[in-house]
């Protein structure tokens, strides 16, 4: 009888929630299917998981949220090996795109061992590698005043909080360069490469991760008028469709500011910077996903109040009796 494989797995023994505590339950559980590696920080992380492709890994696993798993995506990007994801964050935003099961670990883990590979575009933001979206001022600004803290005794209500302070400061001037010639100004920056933002908002409407293009989202209005100019776009069918935001697709483009200002990468502070420039990474990052993505009767319920319109059919495709 074959042995089951022994998968490389990352995650960060400092999780201290009740999320985290039970990802470490299950870790011990089933400890003897991985290599288990306890991290100290991102850069440790990356570092870990660019050892194990370079040794010629087939899979490395990421346990944890999408800060744990974007230090593992730059430590396999360009590489041959694949992703796996067991989801154990507060957001989960990567793996809801996927459609792998955010909410139960076993049925993560069935993923896994299912083995099937997909290739997605992988993006970066002054050399830093993402792999769902990234964002230049107003809500890298929130996650800049969002302390760990917060975020272990509120989960995403923390956000909130901290959207709250910062929607009284007024943001640079913002100029957004695309690599067609187009010119757009702005406030802040939201860029996409899944349709996913935040959980289960589908802020990326057109969003195709294999469509090696980046969904841009320009803001022009900056304070308590975004959120209602968003909220009005929402229920229109898209946040595009508000007055003060348009939509873009575009393979490179670069953000210019009056001042510096915060960057973030799949949900990471990234820094701040007064210019950034986004660009599509050299190879696909090859991900351990579902064939048919695995959505949980909550995500059902999500799908069915989805904003966006539900396309009609081309009555030109109707069978003729």
């Amino acid at each position: 009888m074959a042995t089951p494989p022994r998968y490389p797995l990352l995650f960060n023994p400092k999780a201290r929630s009740q999320r985290g505590e039970r990802t470490l339950r299950f870790l011990m559980e089933h400890s003897t299917r991985f290599y288990l590696c306890a991290t100290n920080s991102s850069d440790e992380a990356r570092t870990m998981a660019a050892r194990f492709a370079a040794e010629g890994e087939p899979i490395v696993v990421a346990a944890g949220g999408d800060g744990t798993l974007n230090a593992v995506v730059a430590g396999l990007a360009g590489s041959k090996t694949a992703l796996g994801v067991l989801p154990a964050g507060t957001m989960n935003v990567f793996a809801r795109e996927l459609g792998i099961p955010f909410g139960n670990l076993s049925k993560a883990f069935d993923v896994i061992e299912q083995g099937h590979v997909r290739e997605i575009d992988l993006f970066e933001a002054n050399r830093a590698p993402f792999v769902q979206m990234a964002g230049v001022g107003f809500d890298a600004m929130v996650i800049e005043e969002t302390t760990w803290e917060s975020k272990k005794m509120l989960g995403p209500l923390s956000y909130l909080l901290s959207a709250v302070k910062v929607l009284g400061e007024k943001p640079p001037a913002m100029v957004v360069e695309f690599s067609d010639g187009r010119r757009e100004e702005g406030v802040a920056v939201l860029a996409g490469n899944g349709s996913l933002y935040g959980g289960q908002f589908k802020l990326f409407r057109k969003a195709d991760n294999q469509d090696s293009m980046l969904d841009v989202l320009v803001f022009k209005e900056a304070g308590y008028r975004f959120v209602l100019d968003s909220l009005r776009g929402l229920a229109k069918g898209g946040v595009d469709l508000a007055v003060s935001t348009e939509y873009f697709q575009s393979d490179s483009f670069t953000v210019r500011s009056q001042g510096e200002v915060p960057i973030q990468v799949d949900g990471e502070l990234l820094g701040r910077a007064s210019e950034v420039e986004f660009s599509q990474c050299t190879r696909r990052l090859r991900v351990i996903a579902p064939e048919e993505p695995i959505i949980s009767r909550f995500g059902e319920v999500m799908r069915a109040m989805s904003p966006w319109p539900k396309r009609t059919p081309d009555p030109t495709l109707s069978s003729v009796s």
